[in-house]
């Protein structure tokens, strides 16, 4: 009983020690400088983002692997291959964004790829050209696929004549190509008839859908007669093409994939280029505009329809979420935590597609020999 009583009697001691020691150090702590707790938190939250960076890149490198070599095994691909890519793919951009938010001094030189250095580090500029390599091979076109010799030239031409079907001048219908080569970029990075790694219902050169495909079409033959009278050679080469692809999925023959993308989505558009190139006269900010027709097309049309497109404002979640997905306010804390934006910063958000335009205006200069 004496022993037990003297156990009990020093572990209450200890215990009581053990408080006093605590107490003390929450009493320093509280009486810490503030800066010094400033600078602990800071510190806490580099190592936090750092850390998350180091994870997301270290994710993406097995996700490139594990790909890689499934498919020089030969072996059968998940569905949707290009998925578990992407995802690995943006949170490196993100993370990568929410580190330098948090330390500045880590944003480095410009890369290749002309994304802003805040969000990419320029070391892993080959991870990002693998990532496009097998793109390549998963998107590749079905045998069947009707391609082209002359891709690029086939979609300025089809957007110029349905731009002169609505009545444009040359000059105007010429924006009109330069901007269908801009979608075809934007969608396809300029490769005709391909697959989607990430997607079961888009396909071909601008990525339509089945419905959007077959209302293109429908939209094209009441303009028919308009194109005959206006670009011949247009009218003349789509009857070549048409006979072509009978018996196919019209999305993999390039010529009326494009077509059919065009008339579906941007086609009434083009009627309403002057007051768009009125709004938005820089090239690139044009080519934006029509992608969004693509993303988001009802916001888009609402915004030029009232009079003052830039300060038009997105509040709709769903709206935003369908940005995000198409790689606007899409990585790092600060941009994913946005709720609205208007136009002008949505414009400004599209830097991911800003390479593509610049390469489609570079070749409508070169197809013009201008």
């Amino acid at each position: 009983m004496i022993a037990n009583s003297r156990a009990r009697g020093a572990s209450q001691l200890g215990a009581l020690a053990l408080a006093a020691v605590v107490t003390a150090i929450a009493v320093s702590l509280a009486s810490a400088p503030p800066a010094l707790a400033q600078a602990d938190a800071i510190a806490q939250e580099q190592a936090e983002a750092q850390a998350a960076y180091d994870q997301a890149l270290a994710d993406f490198k097995k996700a490139l692997a594990e790909r890689r070599a499934q498919i020089d095994g030969k072996k059968k691909l998940p569905n949707l291959p290009g998925q578990a890519l992407y995802l690995t793919r943006v949170k490196v951009i993100g993370t990568y964004k929410d580190l330098t938010d948090v330390k500045p001094e880590l944003i480095g030189r410009p890369n290749k790829f002309k994304v802003p250095p805040a969000y990419f580090d320029a070391d892993i500029e080959p991870l990002i050209e693998e990532y496009a390599a097998l793109f390549k091979v998963m998107q590749a076109p079905p045998s069947f696929a009707q391609a082209s010799a002359t891709p690029f030239e086939d979609v300025a031409a089809i957007g110029t004549a349905i731009a002169r079907a609505h009545g444009l001048d040359d000059k105007t219908a010429e924006a009109a190509g330069r901007i269908s080569l801009g979608i075809f970029y934007a969608e396809t990075n300029g490769n005709q008839n391909i697959g989607n790694g990430r997607s079961n219902t888009y396909k071909g050169s601008l990525q339509t859908g089945p419905a959007e495909d077959r209302k293109g079409r429908a939209r094209w033959a009441g303009l028919k007669p308009k194109i005959a009278q206006v670009a011949p050679d247009v009218a003349k080469r789509d009857a070549q093409e048409e006979a072509r692809a009978r018996g196919i999925d019209q999305r993999y023959n390039h010529w009326t994939a494009v077509r059919n993308g065009l008339m579906n989505a941007h086609g009434d558009l083009f009627a309403q280029l002057p007051e768009i190139m009125q709004v938005l006269p820089d090239e690139v900010d044009q080519m934006k505009f029509f992608q969004l027709i693509q993303i988001i097309p009802s916001p888009t049309r609402a915004a030029l329809a009232s009079g003052n497109f830039e300060k038009y404002r997105v509040t709709d979640p769903k709206i935003m979420g369908y940005l995000r997905n198409n790689a606007m306010f899409a990585f790092g804390k600060a941009d994913r935590a946005r709720k609205s934006a208007n136009f002008r910063e949505i414009l400004d958000s599209m830097w991911l597609f800003e390479s593509k335009f610049e390469k489609a205006r570079d070749k409508y200069h070169e197809i013009k020999g201008g």
